[in-house]
């Protein structure tokens, strides 16, 4: 049996079954975009932080990587 005919008596029984989604397609979408718009929300959260804490390296930017806010470090 050749790969074509192969692939055509699967493509065959697949159409012979059908499944049904559990919910509309849109739906699908829709509780993509909730979950991306969840994680964007906690990202957009943590905007800032390190600049927050600068008493953790006593330095400007406060994230202890010896690096200051402007160009060129201070």
């Amino acid at each position: 049996m050749s790969l074509i005919h192969a692939a055509v008596v699967m493509a065959a029984e697949a159409e012979r079954q059908h499944y049904e989604l559990p919910m509309p397609p849109i739906m699908f979408g829709l509780i993509a975009l909730l979950v991306f718009l969840v994680l964007g929300v906690v990202v957009w959260s943590y905007r800032d932080v390190a600049n927050r804490h600068s008493q953790v390296s006593g330095r400007p930017g406060g994230d202890g990587s010896g690096h200051g806010a402007a160009h060129g470090g201070s």
